[in-house]
This record gives structure tokens, sequence and C-alpha cells, in this order.
């Protein structure tokens, strides 16, 4: 082969792991624009490679991807960011391929929201190990040397990283798509119609809620009692003209599935101006997650515009 084809054949070789990588880095960030990011600047890497030396190319692009990402995780900007309390993942639509493999519940639970907002509490090299291990199955060998760190250490960090991310989580247990889609069916319908005692009735006596304020907050919004919450949910879902001339227009009201939990989406002329997720425990809502910050919903407004939605649960909100 030529210069030329030689080019065009490593190039299809990257396009070829590009999806696995995006998930990964998704993982580990977070962030559908840095994980894109991050794979961007892989294939940089890829390019400027002396490509033929490379034995495997799957294992060679996991260690730069994983790599570029966590020093994403050790810097200054980004440690702010996510010390000062205003992050939340960012939420992809079920069938995105950035929510790469979901065969186990392993894989599925470690892209959920919860896991993700969890996986703030670990350490970048925690993290790695986590997503590396639980997500993607590969070997405390393979880990290590990916990591550069020993294959003991791998196992630690493993063992440390379950123990913190099991403690603290709430709720999330995989339930039955049809009861979740009544539960959330049930709760758009008490908050739109003002019926307080049915949205306590279906929360988890030790709910929380959290909102990122429409991005406008520098602090995330936190509520932590039923009654708090119902209130929250019945003055949110409220509509009004102020809330209207906000979104640009007349919501229509979806259920969707985002990282593999149950939502409603606010969508208006295809854009979808906020999303609200729940996990589940049992037939009750434990966490509610408002998203609506617009730098957050940039990926998800992409997939809806090509996704055949059912009919909406509330046409003109």
């Amino acid at each position: 082969m030529d210069s030329t084809e030689v080019d065009r054949f490593d190039t299809g070789r990257f396009e070829a792991s590009r999806n696995r990588l995006a998930s990964l880095a998704y993982r580990l960030l977070g962030s559908a624009t840095d994980a894109e990011d991050a794979v961007q600047d892989a294939f940089l890497h890829w390019q400027a490679a002396d490509r033929e030396r490379i034995k495997v190319p799957e294992a060679w692009l996991t260690k730069v991807v994983t790599n570029l990402c966590l020093d994403r995780l050790r810097s200054a900007r980004v440690r702010r960011e996510r010390t000062a309390g205003a992050w939340l993942p960012e939420p992809l639509l079920d069938g995105d391929p950035m929510l790469g493999p979901a065969d186990s519940f392993e894989q599925r639970e470690s892209v959920s929201l919860a896991v993700l907002m969890l996986m703030e509490r670990l350490s970048p090299l925690e993290r790695a190990v986590y997503v590396l291990r639980e997500a993607f199955s590969y070997g405390h060998a393979e880990i290590a040397e990916i990591l550069d760190i020993t294959e003991s250490g791998s196992q630690q960090h493993l063992h440390r990283a379950r123990r913190r991310v099991q403690a603290a989580r709430r709720g999330g247990e995989e339930v039955d798509p049809a009861s979740a889609r009544k539960v959330v069916e049930e709760f758009l319908a008490a908050a739109t119609s003002g019926r307080t005692e049915r949205l306590v009735a279906l929360l988890t006596d030790d709910a929380t809620a959290i909102s990122d304020g429409a991005g406008l907050a520098k602090q995330l919004l936190r509520f932590d009692t039923p009654q708090r919450i119902a209130a929250i949910a019945r003055a949110g879902f409220k509509p009004t003209p102020a809330k209207r001339r906000f979104a640009g227009g007349t919501p229509a009201m979806h259920y969707a599935v985002l990282n593999g939990a149950p939502a409603v989406l606010a969508v208006v002329d295809d854009r979808v101006m906020g999303a609200v997720t729940f996990d589940l425990a049992g037939d009750k809502i434990a966490t509610v997650r408002g998203i609506a910050a617009p730098d957050r919903l940039v990926r998800l407004t992409e997939a809806w515009q090509s996704y055949e939605p059912g009919p909406p649960l509330i046409a003109e909100w």
C-alpha cells in the first residue's frame, strides 16, 4: 500500500474503535462533550504515533484514552468545578452508542447517573480501575498495564471503589420498564395537578432531589424530605406564561429512558429544554434529578432529533 492507503487503513482501524473509546471516556468523565474531546485527542496521538510498532491497537488506544481522561480529572480546573457542588453528569438517551456495553447489570449500572455521581467520590485511579473492570471486564494484569500500576494495586483500588460505591448507593436497582413508566406517569400527573399528598406517597421516606437550577445556580439545589420534594415538584411542573417564555414555546412532556433510568423530557420544537430522571426503589422514587443547563443537553437534543418517540404524556404543557 502507498502512504495514502496506509493512512486510510489506519484511520479505519481507529474509527472501528471510536464508539468503544467514547463509551470509556464518558464513563470516566461523565460528560459527552469532554469524552468526544478525549477521543479526538487520542486520534491525534494515533496519527502521530509509529503505528507499525503498535502490536495491539485496541490496547494502545484504551491506554491513551484512559490516561487522557485521568489528566482531565486531575486538572485544577476540573477539580474546582466538581468540588464546587455544581456538577451533574450529562444524560444520554437510551440507545446512544456512547453508553457502550450493556450486557450485564454491572455494565448498565456503571453508566447510570447515580453511579456516575457516586464515582465523583473516588480518586481518579479508583474511578479508572472501577470502569475498566466493571464496564469493560479487563483483568487486573491488563488494568495494571494501562494505568502503570501493580496488579495488587489494581485489586486494592477496585476493592475500595466497590466498597465506596455500594455504601453510598440508594435505590437504582433494575425495575420492570412498564412499572417504571407507570410510576413516572403518576408522578407527572400528580405534580401537574398539584396533588401533594399523592406526590409524597410516591417517594421513599429518605428520598432526595437534585437540580442544576437550569445552569443558573452556582451550586446544585438539593432537597431531602418527601414533603419538600413534593412542594418543589408541584411548583416546578406547574405551567406558567413565564416558564413558557423561558422555554421559548409550549413544551411537550415525553417519557424517555436516560442512562437506563426512567425520565421526563420537556421538548420544544425538537429541542430538549429539560430532563427529570428518577431512580426507583421498588415501586417508589428514591432520587429525582432535574437537568436543564443547556450545555448538558446538547447531545441529548441531537439524539432526540433523530429519535421517534411515542405520543407525549402531555402534548401542550
